[in-house]
């Protein structure tokens, strides 16, 4: 399922979760699933049947090491689509992978996917060391939307701070072909059109800060990406040193379209959180 060779799949129920092991030959490494687990952190909440089923993340970790480094996923699609996917880049490396599923526009608006997002990362920081995971190795990656989701969260504070996380305890933001303009399904809800560029405070670029973790952008080839992804990202970098931060890097992934450079841009993003 996940390799070509050497997998030993375990299926099992346990109440209303799936926890699939996977034990996969890579060296001494075996690896373990944790699927369909619920991260919302809020019981005041009325009770919503389609927040429940999207509230969820799986948890990739290796089982015979610690003090691994975790790379929370954000799948793309717009904020109107998409579901839970790890790339298959990022499977057996020796690190873990939380994989988030969140809700979705038209049924929500985005500033309540923004909240998902920081729900789920921080479960993942009071909740990864029992898996063996440091909490001082946790990066926030995405691909599209995904990536849009780690900026804002990234680096406008009042999102996880709302769950008693300080954004600043993130080890990278790492967003792949993120908008750093104000998403166009925003401007939608807005009734603007995507060719009109606005900046408030849902762009990222509206929160540019000098003491913001680590910020590695990556986009793919200026000419194939979506309507200005290149610049919007360019521009990001340009102001976050002006602005004083001295770990931001900007990738241009030349030849690859927004699409295609999900596989090239994990290879950028290992090296970094490997080093």
């Amino acid at each position: 399922m996940l390799m070509k060779k050497y997998l030993l799949i375990t299926l099992f129920f346990c109440n209303v979760l799936i926890n699939v092991q996977v034990n996969v030959a890579q060296g001494s490494t075996s690896y373990k699933y944790d699927y369909n687990i619920l991260y919302s952190e809020n019981p005041k909440e009325i009770k919503d049947s389609y927040a429940d089923s999207l509230r969820r993340l799986d948890v990739y970790y290796p089982l015979d090491k610690k003090n691994f480094q975790t790379v929370i996923w954000f799948h793309g699609g717009g904020l109107t689509s998409g579901s839970r996917s790890i790339p298959e880049e990022l499977l057996q490396k020796g690190i873990s992978i939380v994989d988030v599923d969140y809700r979705l526009s038209p049924k929500v608006y985005c500033k309540e996917i923004i909240d998902d997002a920081a729900s789920a990362i921080a479960w993942t920081f009071k909740n990864i060391a029992k898996y063996g995971g440091d909490t001082n190795k946790i990066f926030i990656s995405g691909h599209s939307a995904g990536g849009y989701l780690v900026m804002m969260t990234g680096l406008d504070k009042k999102w996880l701070a709302k769950y008693n996380i300080d954004a600043d305890r993130i080890a990278g933001i790492i967003p792949f072909s993120g908008q750093a303009i104000t998403h166009f399904t925003i401007r939608k809800e807005r009734s603007i059109p995507e060719t009109q560029p606005v900046i408030d405070e849902f762009a990222p670029l509206y929160h540019v800060r000098k003491d913001a973790p680590p910020l590695i952008l990556i986009t793919g080839d200026r000419e194939l990406e979506l309507l200005g992804r290149y610049e919007e990202n360019a521009y990001l970098y340009r102001m976050m040193k002006i602005a004083g931060h001295k770990e931001t890097s900007l990738y241009e992934l030349d030849g690859f379209n927004h699409g295609d450079m999900v596989k090239p841009a994990c290879s950028i993003m290992l090296k970094h959180i490997l080093k």
